[in-house]
């Protein structure tokens, strides 16, 4: 059975792929051509619904190391993206 050490490491681990994933396909597009790309706007959101799950499985002893990082609006993001997906617009997933 993985320790909590290896499952938190993991965890981090999908955290910054998906955030790497998400750069990636908004490289070089405007709100505008966002807008537009239904294909990125679904792969994006979808990494950040992946970014935001994984911060709730994070110890609150490392999230308390880090009070910079709005551990709260991250997990929140994601009840939106999972829950209220019909008002997820473009405008949203942009100023995340």
């Amino acid at each position: 059975m993985p320790s909590d050490r290896d499952a938190t490491r993991r965890w981090l681990n999908d955290i910054h792929q998906h955030i790497v994933l998400a750069e990636t396909f908004a490289a070089g597009l405007s709100y505008d051509d966002l807008c537009e790309d239904l294909r990125a706007t679904y792969a994006i959101t979808r990494c950040l619904e992946i970014i935001s799950e994984a911060s709730r499985r994070l110890p609150d002893t490392l999230k308390a190391r880090h009070p910079s990082i709005k551990w709260r609006d991250m997990a929140a993001a994601g009840n939106i993206y999972r829950h209220e997906y019909e008002d997820v617009a473009v405008r949203g997933v942009w100023t995340r």
